[in-house]
């Protein structure tokens, strides 16, 4: 009879990596489940209730598992070779990086730190509890970056600073199912459990939950929901305000097309801490409407300010936006202007919405039932198409009023009518080509992010591959760049990206630029198009004139026209 192993796992990109362990292990059934923290504890519920003999997973996830099941749970411990390859990482960032984690990631963080002299600093816990408060600290320091396991990465996220996470390689997870399968043989019965007592607190026509000092939750009641309706994203904001405040916080969330109250309390009952968080459905619910978006995605990428065009544009936002003037971003496809303003929404203000309207689909009749009390942020779209009926300049009177900052986005230039009274500033984002020093932080940013995201095997960019990619031409700018970076890493098998692995993967196979296919002549066109066919095919004329439906002869004239 085989062991039944089961490893529950925190992070998408460990999956192949486990896969490709199980047909080393033909003794074990092992089988594997995706969750992290308290999604991780439901995974692991399910597969002891399945039969599971012994459960596999990492971190703070492996810590709340042992608390919630009666079998064996063991935690997967990092090997140097995981540790050397997240930390070449996060150095090669070239931001300010703390290493935040228990004494199984910090000791040996701390070894390989002063053996290769990297410009890191490490900061150990004891308790999950402990995490919040430390980072905010860090954040108050001056760390741009946080290096750690899951809860450590979630919980920076929910202050604004970039988390890394540091990833378990092969031989991480053949160590764990080789102890799992030692730790069996020697097992004789299941460990005696303690059974947790609940406090039930019945409160008619209230939904409530109470989570305890390790973030469980202990009890809930429902009346208005069949069950939790808050997303895991929203309980690490609430369970982290409350960490720092240790008092009452009030926070405004999106549930489908209506709006939520949510109150969550701190209380302290013999020694022991609490958190009560109740739930209430506001009565005006935001109308559900083609062209309106509530943004809920907090920005990824770095702000990429090495740039003095940036700096200074960055800085002139910030106090356009305090002073609530109206600002509008124009330029090209690309150049941020959308995550300029949700890197501005989220910086600024303290919860309220970020809502974004676009007028191309947005029918202005109902611009009047927005709840302008909850909102902090508009990012308005496509104002050409808001028509000359005086309805868009009366909203922006009302946002004013209300206190609500506006960000105008454009590629063409179109500026809206304002009422007297209201200031509009212009700013022009500028292109990759005048801000070619923020290209390093960006590729090394991307670089970080398709290896974190499917895994991939280049950890650092040479100076002599960053200069291609700086004297490169970007159509569509940042979006080109993030582009040209994945097809790269996703074909490399190397962990440094060099020159001729980016002029390899280069194949230019973009469109000819909209400027031409918009603005240009017939023949312009026809030309640009000629050209594009003809790098595709490796300047095989032959081949390009097959691809085009024409011979080569009227290929080569239309070319030296």
């Amino acid at each position: 009879m085989k062991i039944n192993i089961h490893i529950v796992v925190p992070y998408e990109a460990m999956i192949p990596v486990v896969q490709e362990c199980i047909p080393l292990f033909p003794t074990l059934d092992i089988t594997y489940s995706l969750g992290d923290l308290e999604e991780g504890v439901r995974k692991a519920i399910h597969a002891e209730e399945n039969g599971a003999d012994i459960l596999i997973s990492r971190g703070g996830t492996a810590q709340l598992i042992k608390k919630n099941v009666r079998i064996p749970v063991l935690d997967m411990h990092l090997s140097g070779y995981d540790m050397i390859r997240s930390l070449s990482l996060a150095t090669n960032l070239e931001k300010k990086t703390a290493i935040v984690g228990f004494s199984n990631i910090t000791s040996g963080a701390q070894a390989i730190i002063d053996l290769l002299d990297l410009p890191l600093q490490v900061f150990t816990i004891s308790n999950q509890s402990e995490v919040a408060p430390l980072i905010l600290k860090l954040k108050n320091t001056g760390f741009e970056q946080i290096v750690g396991d899951v809860i450590t990465l979630k919980t920076s996220k929910a202050y604004g600073l970039k988390g890394f996470l540091i990833q378990s390689g092969k031989e991480s997870i053949m160590n764990s199912l080789e102890d799992a399968e030692i730790l069996y043989r020697y097992l004789q019965d299941k460990n005696n459990v303690t059974k947790v007592m609940e406090q039930y607190i019945v409160n008619n026509n209230q939904n409530l939950m109470i989570i305890d000092g390790q973030n469980k939750m202990i009890y809930e009641h429902w009346t208005d929901f069949p069950s939790n309706p808050l997303t895991e994203e929203h309980l690490y904001i609430l369970n982290t305000d409350l960490e720092i405040n240790q008092h009452k916080v009030t926070r405004n969330l999106m549930l489908d097309d209506r709006m939520i109250n949510v109150t969550g309390s701190c209380i302290q009952v013999d020694g022991q801490r609490y958190k009560v968080i109740v739930i209430e459905k506001n009565t005006m619910p935001l109308i559900e409407r083609k062209g309106l978006t509530i943004e809920t995605e907090t920005p990824s990428e770095p702000i990429a300010d090495t740039s003095v065009s940036i700096k200074t544009i960055l800085n002139h936002i910030e106090t356009l936006y305090k002073s609530n003037q109206i600002i509008l971003l124009e330029g090209r496809k690309g150049t941020s202007k959308a995550f300029m303003t949700h890197y501005i929404h989220q910086k600024l203000t303290d919860g309220g919405m970020l809502v974004t309207i676009n007028f191309k689909e947005f029918e202005q009749q109902y611009l009047d039932q927005l709840p302008l009390r909850k909102i902090r942020t508009i990012k308005l779209m496509n104002t050409e198409y808001a028509g000359d009926h005086g309805m868009l300049p009366h909203f922006l009177k009302e946002c004013q009023k209300h206190q609500v900052r506006i960000f105008i986005i454009s590629e063409n230039g179109f500026v809206p009518e304002l009422p007297p009274g209201l200031k509009l500033t212009k700013i022009i984002m500028p292109t990759l080509s005048e801000r070619k020093e923020d290209i390093r932080a960006l590729a090394q940013y991307f670089i970080a992010y398709y290896n974190q995201k499917y895994g991939t095997t280049a950890v650092k960019i040479t100076h002599e591959a960053i200069g291609f990619l700086e004297n490169y031409t970007y159509p569509n700018e940042i979006d080109d760049l993030k582009n040209l970076i994945k097809q790269v890493a996703l074909n490399s098998k190397e962990y440094v990206i060099q020159k001729e692995t980016i002029e390899k993967a280069n194949t230019n196979e973009h469109l000819p630029s909209n400027d031409i296919l918009q603005k240009g002549t017939l023949k312009e066109i026809e030309k640009e198009i000629i050209k594009w066919v003809l790098k595709a095919e490796n300047h095989n004329q032959t081949k390009a004139a097959e691809r085009l439906g024409i011979n080569r002869a009227t290929l080569w004239r239309k070319l030296k026209e």
